[in-house]
């Protein structure tokens, strides 16, 4: 039996993840701080994320090692908070490295999650994995995220980098706040309504984990992205539709400012975005189960 290690596999992503592999074969192995913190699809077991431990024996003879390690970025943006969503992503990146490379059969390769954050508040610029890098927060840290990454020396195992989308799932995520506040006649557009929302189907991402796995061809950097994004308008304009809810009134950037504060996040997560595509999966014939929005939202909700 093939066995892959999900490293924060307990978070969104991995609860998505861990069934799906286990659906075709895979032994799933999710690395959490928190015990029984994983379903039946995959065993837990205990790590802390900063240092070396009986864990690292799980990697020994793994077939693939996938890093989802990272703070939340649904926060505020304290100077706490900034510091531990990029050190909780450096320091997993160097530990996974250094246990890696003390493995005896080290596992053929390590496919580590990004974000399309990179690319910063890109307006309508197409941007795939060619496209220069932006500025902010997002982008600083998705650059040191990547910096960490490269710097690695694993001559035994191929690197793959996911610059993941906009991920529209049935358990958590930015789709469960968006859908909650459509319910109750809030599903307006943010701001000026322009900007780019890169969305990908959980089912989409998850095939593209496993390709990234399974496909020695594929090495580098990749935007993990479905390949028609659309404007933060068209998005909740399809949203409403599917929940059959009626217009609603944009939202001031003022008042999503207002609105991010009371609930503790950061109100640039709705105000800016990115349009991206996924030139290099597109390029390997990777086909998608939900390319156009309105039936992926019908699946999901």
């Amino acid at each position: 039996m093939k066995t892959v290690v999900l490293a924060g596999g307990s978070g969104f992503l991995g609860r998505s993840l861990a069934p799906s592999l286990s659906a075709v074969g895979y032994r799933v192995l999710v690395l959490s701080r928190y015990a029984g913190a994983s379903r039946a699809a995959a065993e837990t077991i205990r790590w802390d994320g900063k240092k070396l431990g009986a864990w690292c024996d799980a990697l020994d003879g793994a077939n693939a090692v996938v890093n989802l390690t990272g703070r939340s970025v649904n926060c505020r943006y304290t100077a706490r908070n900034r510091r531990e969503i990029l050190d909780s992503r450096l320091g997993s990146v160097r530990l996974l490295g250094e246990a890696i490379g003390r493995c005896r059969r080290p596992p053929g390769v390590l496919v580590q999650a990004s974000s399309l954050a990179i690319y910063g508040d890109a307006g309508a610029n197409v941007c795939d994995e060619r496209a220069a890098s932006g500025s902010g927060f997002g982008a600083e840290v998705c650059l040191q995220w990547e910096a960490a990454v490269n710097s690695l020396t694993l001559p035994n195992s191929r690197t793959v980098v996911l610059r993941i989308g906009f991920a529209l799932g049935r358990d958590g995520g930015a789709l469960q706040t968006l859908a909650g506040l459509t319910r109750w006649f809030l599903g307006g557009s943010a701001g000026s309504g322009d900007q780019y929302i890169s969305w990908i189907h959980m089912a989409d991402l998850n095939e593209m984990f496993k390709a990234a796995m399974e496909d020695d061809a594929m090495q580098g950097v990749y935007n993990a992205t479905g390949p028609e994004p659309v404007t933060n308008r068209e998005f909740m304009r399809q949203l409403r539709s599917v929940m059959g809810r009626p217009w609603s009134p944009p939202v001031p950037s003022w008042a999503v400012r207002i609105g991010a504060f009371l609930m503790r996040t950061e109100a640039s997560l709705a105000l800016t975005g990115r349009r991206c595509v996924p030139a290099r999966f597109l390029e390997r014939g990777f086909r998608f189960q939900f390319r156009q929005l309105r039936p992926a939202l019908a699946d999901l909700l």
